[in-house]
């Protein structure tokens, strides 16, 4: 069953942001990832609170392929980039077969 991860970003410092963008798709793409949504606007606000500029959505094959990426040691040492440069919140959730 697909899973996504959904991102909510704002982004503070744009020079490290783009350490970050600069390593991502190789170990993304390791973990059979796609790309579904990267907003480069902020969202448009339809109802409630949305608090963050950007939006990221991936697919990933299953819930185990999402969690083996964010737990990937070539991963995790790049995100410590995101982490200094935006604020970031992330879910995981499955999708419908």
């Amino acid at each position: 069953m697909p899973a996504y991860v959904i991102a909510q970003i704002d982004i503070h410092d744009p020079e490290e942001y783009q350490i970050y963008l600069q390593g991502f798709m190789p170990i993304f793409e390791r973990y059979d990832g796609k790309l579904l949504v990267t907003s480069a606007k902020e969202p448009i606000l339809l109802e409630g609170n949305w608090d963050l500029q950007r939006v990221v959505v991936m697919e990933f094959p299953d819930t185990n392929r999402a969690q083996k990426w964010l737990n990937d040691p070539d991963y995790t040492k790049l995100a410590r980039h995101r982490h200094r440069s935006a604020n970031t919140n992330l879910i995981l959730v499955e999708g419908i077969n």
